[in-house]
């Protein structure tokens, strides 16, 4: 894309903000130019959200039913799927799944509980709970 073609329609989701786009220049080097980002960023990204938004309703549902625990719910909450939340806190996906079961999340140590919500910027009472 060129310099002068970046994008500058505005996208609701960046709340004012600009992010940096990488563009070729007119003496043909690559340089990061502001965006407002543009219409069909925001679209995918809204249908994004609406679909981690989503999930987090049925998580809530499976806790309040014992099918799940409640580290699902706010993984979901805090829009990160089992592979960002395992990176965020350096455990292995296996082990992020195995926590996700009421049995394995019962087991948690409390330094794996301040692992988690720290990942997830909740306090690790609020980890138990279930808005």
């Amino acid at each position: 894309m060129r310099e002068r073609d970046v994008p500058q329609e505005g996208n609701a989701t960046l709340a004012g903000h600009r992010k940096g786009v990488y563009a070729i220049a007119d003496d043909g080097k690559l340089r990061l130019v502001p965006s407002r980002g543009w219409e069909v960023e925001e679209i995918v990204t809204r249908q994004a959200v609406e679909d981690l938004e989503r999930r987090a309703g049925e998580a809530r549902v499976r806790v309040l039913s014992g099918e799940s625990s409640p580290l699902e719910y706010h993984m979901y909450r805090a829009r990160m799927d089992v592979q960002l939340l395992s990176q965020g806190t350096g455990l292995w996906r296996w082990r992020v799944r195995r926590h996700l079961k009421p049995a394995g999340f019962a087991r948690l140590t409390p330094a794996l509980r301040l692992r988690y919500a720290e990942a997830l910027g909740i306090s690790s009472e609020a980890l138990d709970r279930v808005d």
